[in-house]
């Protein structure tokens, strides 16, 4: 029986390009892309088997420091450097609505906060990890979340 290989793509977006924030993308404690300083869209593509297994996909914002946040006196953020993660797809289908219902975000606020387990809605903005953890055949596990 032979095992067929899917295809893994998603657009990273920086909102600030001017700003000096780090990626790191890792695929089974494997490192599939890590760039220090984001200037301009990313489209990242990368292939993995498809055959019965546990998977892990992480994505890593790092450098980001309290003065890429612009907050007035009210708290109200007027500006921000973030990364925009979007057109994630496994085998060409569009799973931007299912890693938002299952992907977690680890972040602390970059370091003001005690660190949260949070939701992750497309963006980061904090340095931390937003993991998504599914299983192969990639179909069933489509199935078991859709």
């Amino acid at each position: 029986m032979t095992t067929e290989n899917i295809s893994f793509a998603c657009q990273i977006q920086p909102t600030n390009n001017t700003i000096a924030l780090g990626l790191r993308v890792v695929f089974d404690q494997v490192t599939i892309f890590e760039n220090a300083h984001v200037t301009e869209t990313v489209q990242l593509n990368h292939e993995i088997s498809d055959a019965d297994g546990e998977h892990e996909l992480t994505f890593e914002l790092f450098g980001k420091l309290p003065e890429h946040t612009k907050i007035t006196e009210t708290g109200e953020i007027v500006s921000d450097a973030l990364f925009e993660i979007s057109n994630i797809t496994l085998d060409g289908i569009d799973l931007d609505q299912i890693v938002q219902s299952v992907a977690m975000y680890n972040h602390d606020f970059n370091g003001s906060q005690a660190p949260i387990n949070d939701k992750f809605y497309g963006h980061m903005g904090c340095n931390g990890t937003v993991t998504l953890k599914f299983t192969t055949p990639v179909y069933l596990w489509l199935l078991e979340n859709m």
